[in-house]
């Protein structure tokens, strides 16, 4: 054999033997997958062609004590167009047809739709927009439009369905219901919504799929693999009617004072249910909105609204009686090297202390508590330390701001600590905190725990229910409530709240007028800021509701003190629940209320009295009012926006079909 036929066959053999060593590799790593790894390597197979899909459970709802809705998860459709899958014909055949009845429901010109729709079919665009944020009935209208109702595949028809979380109410009380986390969606940690999200989110279930075709996938089994469970639904305590009374009042007053920002919260007296929470901000455009739950969240210096917590404490430790006279000289005192001083030039002289209450005397109520406390300041502290006044109501509802009561030996004590103490300084609260000491007051001495929720129900089933929680049975003794109470009273016949006065409403309470931000008192004299406050109840004899009412920096070139600029929300509030419920024995008074209330509910009935086929004058009305007005003659109302009606759709003297839907534009 020549050399080069040797060479070849030594090649041929190398190659063969390679082959061979190749395939006897290729067969142990077969071996090894399918007896060895083999379930590991199944597993993977089975996990690119099958997948377990997240199915969203529905959420609850938030419902008001009357059952009406605050929150609830409502479908909204997005509806896209693919222009490649169409034909020339059908899209040169319905492109007019199309853009017409888009045009007409929309309100876009016909040429509008017509450019789009030729521009995404020249790009060979397959995902256009069309419409966002429909409702269902909008999202069948659209489907049964020329070349959608072929479907996706002949008509390019793209739908796609997302749960959006709505507030009937719109922006009104939208802190306290609560919102969804912008970054992180289907997670709600402000409000209600944040309280109970455990009751309200429900559980997801999971539904096997498999990979098909196009990378579709379609389900293995008929049944889900885990049904969902949908959310409960919470109860709330709100009233929407007194809700609505609160936030008009509140943004009123803001705007009229131009005021920085404000809080209200009404309170049932005998069960601690709050009906009403209001919290409004000024915005970068100098409107207002519900920025931050200021009632829950922000502590302040309470000022003169806390004297009344001191005349509780030294009446009910016999220190002082109601009769007890202070001195406060002419207005201006020295106590321990700080000046302190009445709002009165000249000052109030010797008066009671029933008389320093009423007035809001600082100096009186500075020197009634030093010279009874000096000595055992500790024994004053424990009232607040026995009320629960040191710590957190430790309501549901997340972000309650913390008390700040001083220490006796701590970094806020001094010699100037408690007469500072006794005119509402050098201690901070929240308006919540505040108000459940007035509620305690007009609830005969028991103090109840502010609740947010009536009930937790599946469907018709009650999970849980939510009684009234006692904090103190008896903060003073009945010879002290009586007492206190009668002062409050008197404020408002001839006190610091005497312009609130009505011979025909009565109600009891105290105005406030804190100085802020003024730890630096050159910064604060050049810009001064106030807070004004009243906290109170009403009926004054027969107390039904407490409320309380703070307006941070109203502008000092209009007005300051609490009785102007507080007190008006709080007898505004006040005037109109106790007309919607009045007591029995007092509806005679009612009927002589005052003569602009009685001219806008006799307008009002006026319009109601109108036939149902006809649609009355609503502009002008409070966006709650006209909604009331106009569900109660028949018709679906839409509201868009806060405050008092601007616009209505259909306008006034027309007769359409009852049901029709009425959209009102407020601002």
């Amino acid at each position: 054999m020549s050399t080069p036929e040797k060479n070849i066959l030594n090649r041929f053999y190398f190659v063969a033997g390679f082959m061979f060593f190749l395939a006897v590799l290729i067969a142990i790593k077969l071996a090894d997958i399918q007896f060895v790894e083999g379930d590991k390597y199944r597993d993977l197979a089975a996990q690119n062609t099958t997948k377990n899909v997240i199915i969203p459970a529905n959420r609850g709802n938030v419902y008001a004590d009357d059952g009406s809705l605050l929150a609830s998860s409502v479908p909204k459709y997005d509806i896209r167009f693919d222009a490649v899958t169409v034909t020339k014909k059908d899209f040169d055949e319905n492109l007019v047809p199309l853009s017409k009845e888009l045009s007409d429901m929309f309100g876009k010109p016909q040429s509008y739709y017509q450019n789009l729709f030729r521009k995404a079919r020249s790009r060979k665009n397959r995902y256009l927009l069309v419409a966002r944020d429909l409702g269902y009935s909008q999202y069948i209208r659209v489907k049964k439009m020329p070349l959608f109702k072929k479907g996706p595949n002949r008509g390019g028809f793209i739908s796609e369905q997302k749960t959006v979380r709505e507030h009937p109410m719109g922006k009104i009380a939208e802190r306290l219901v609560g919102n969804e986390n912008k970054g992180i969606p289907g997670y709600y940690n402000v409000g209600l919504e944040g309280a109970y999200h455990e009751f309200l989110s429900g559980k997801e279930g999971q539904r096997l799929k498999q990979k098909i075709s196009k990378g579709r996938w379609k389900p293995v089994y008929d049944e889900n693999e885990v049904e969902p469970q949908d959310g409960y639904d919470v109860i709330s305590t709100i009233n929407v009617n007194m809700q609505d009374i609160a936030h008009h009042a509140l943004l009123k007053q803001l705007e009229v004072y131009d005021a920085d920002h404000g809080c209200v919260i009404v309170m049932e007296v005998a069960t601690g249910q709050v009906k009403a929470v209001s919290n409004l901000g000024k915005g970068s455009n100098g409107k207002y909105y519900e920025r931050r739950n200021y009632a829950l969240w922000e502590s302040i210096e309470p000022g003169s609204t806390f004297k009344t917590v001191a005349m509780t404490i030294a009446l009910e430790d016999k220190v002082i009686d109601t009769a007890t006279v202070v001195d406060t000289k002419n207005g201006s005192i020295r106590m321990y090297g700080r000046t302190i001083r009445d709002s009165k030039n000249g000052g109030y002289g010797k008066i009671s202390a029933a008389r320093a209450l009423e007035v809001s005397s600082n100096i009186g109520f500075a020197k009634l508590i030093n010279e009874s406390y000096k000595d055992q300041p500790q024994k004053f502290l424990d009232h607040l330390i026995a009320w629960k006044m040191d710590t957190t109501l430790g309501v549901d509802i997340k972000g309650e701001g913390m008390p700040v009561i001083p220490e006796i030996g701590g970094e806020l004590w001094s010699r100037n600590a408690l007469p500072s103490m006794a005119y509402g300084y050098n201690l901070q609260m929240t308006a919540l905190q505040i108000l459940t000491f007035y509620n305690a007051l007009a609830n005969d001495g028991r103090m109840v725990k502010p609740q947010f929720i009536k009930e937790i129900r599946a469907w018709n089933e009650v999970v849980k229910t939510q009684k009234t929680e006692v904090i103190d049975d008896q903060i003073a003794s009945q010879e002290t409530i009586i007492q206190v109470r009668e002062i409050l009273k008197n404020i408002v016949v001839r006190g610091t709240g005497e312009s609130l006065y009505s011979d025909n409403f009565s109600m009891a309470g105290k105005t406030g007028t804190a100085r802020k931000d003024y730890s630096n008192n050159e910064e604060w004299l050049k810009e001064k800021k106030y807070v004004s406050s009243f906290s109170g109840y009403f009926p004054a004899d027969n107390p039904k509701y407490s409320c309380i009412v703070l307006i941070h920096e109203p502008s000092t070139k209009i007005g300051i003190y609490g009785a102007d600029v507080s007190g008006p929300v709080f007898k505004r509030i006040a005037q109109k629940i106790y007309t919607d419920s009045p007591l029995k024995d007092e509806v005679n008074e009612l009927e002589a209320e005052d003569v602009d209330m009685i001219k806008a509910y006799d307008s009002y009935y006026d319009r109601a009295s109108i036939t149902k086929r006809e649609v009355p004058n609503v502009k002008g009305m409070a966006g709650m009012d006209a909604v009331s007005l106009l569900e109660n003659l028949g018709y679906k109302v839409k509201i868009n926006g806060v405050g008092t009606v601007s616009k209505q759709s259909i306008n006034p003297g027309e007769k359409p079909k009852e049901g029709t839907q009425i959209v009102l534009i407020v601002s």
